[in-house]
């Protein structure tokens, strides 16, 4: 798992990715001597620029295609603050906004979040949730009083929420039994989904991907966000087809994890050349998190590297069948502002 700041000058909450790789090759990995894209004067704006981008591409191949930030609600407008002008291009790109420990985890699993981070957070997400945004809390709780707790309290704010029990993100929670919010629905949109299921490290917690798959599938979320790999192997359209179902009949959505603010070692498109000749965009390894590291996410060869090509990370996600993308590191713009 690795920290990701929610606030500035605030304390570090975990977010958590799952290991996979792959032997395919990436156009854009190359040594960056020819990237003319050095430098950017605004952070900020070059992240929103990123998801936009990411965005426009995926949805000129799908048009019901769901764009989900992850974190880093600041993006939502234009200075950053709450009461800055909302940036209508960058709201407009996405679908909606993933929120991670917003009532319980931003200190500590189990813990309850400070009342000055949630009353931070709260106007940013209510500007994201007021452009037609869905937002997807992710809080970290595992007794049953702080799950329900967690699932009220989002409830009324209108926030779609999954209490998960385990910070790695590897497990279908027991409680609640019937899951929050059940229902029947053939679930086709985002705004349709009334719960949902954040497992995006299914080998660590079953043995195989058809144990994975026979265990979403008995399950009734309206949503899963997983990872496009199970272990080093890429979920086909077949089975994507299999996690799409309901146990009572109705379907749900399925969106794949991509981390675009960190490169990671166990992707398929890590070079092992890149350990001693790294990347003009390629930057330093998270000290919390080994295998990850800082990008440059504003060079055009990182980025050639995440959308826009055949042999590009949301490519393989369009081809797979997923309905959508859950974008982590989106806060590796505090990195370079500090």
């Amino acid at each position: 798992m690795r920290p990701i700041l929610l606030i500035p000058f605030a304390l570090f909450a975990l977010s958590a990715c799952s290991k996979n790789n792959d032997s395919d090759t990436t156009s854009g990995s190359s040594n960056d001597s020819a990237d003319v894209d050095t430098t950017t004067s605004d952070y900020k704006q070059s992240m929103r620029d990123f998801v936009i981008g990411i965005s426009k591409y995926a949805k000129a191949a799908h048009a019901g295609f769901i764009v989900v930030p992850q974190n880093s609600i600041e993006l939502v407008t234009k200075n950053g603050e709450s009461t800055g002008t909302p940036d209508t291009a960058y709201l407009n790109a996405i679908d909606a906004n993933g929120q991670e420990d917003l009532y319980y985890g931003y200190n500590d699993d189990d813990v309850a979040t400070p009342a000055s981070t949630i009353n931070y957070l709260t106007p940013l997400l209510k500007i994201s949730k007021n452009a037609g945004n869905t937002i997807l809390v992710t809080d970290y709780c595992s007794t049953h009083s702080k799950m329900t707790d967690s699932y009220t309290k989002n409830n009324a704010q209108g926030y779609i929420s999954f209490a998960a029990d385990s910070r790695g993100l590897d497990d279908i929670p027991a409680f609640p039994s019937p899951i929050y919010a059940e229902n029947t629905t053939a679930v086709t949109s985002i705004g349709q989904v009334k719960n949902f299921l954040y497992l995006i490290d299914p080998a660590s917690g079953y043995n195989s991907k058809t144990a994975f798959i026979n265990a979403v599938k008995a399950t009734n979320y309206d949503l899963l966000i997983t990872d496009l790999y199970f272990d080093n192997s890429a979920f086909t359209a077949a089975e994507l087809a299999e996690l799409k179902k309901k146990a009572n009949g109705g379907t749900r959505l399925v969106i794949s994890y991509m981390s675009i603010g960190e490169a990671e070692d166990y992707r398929y498109y890590w070079q092992t050349s890149w350990t001693n000749t790294k990347p003009g965009w390629l930057d330093a390894e998270n000290p919390d998190w080994p295998g990850n590291y800082k990008v440059k996410y504003w060079y055009s060869d990182w980025q050639k590297i995440i959308y826009g090509n055949d042999s590009s990370y949301t490519k393989k996600i369009l081809n797979a069948g997923f309905d959508g993308v859950y974008l982590d590191i989106i806060d590796a713009f505090e990195y370079y502002e500090k």
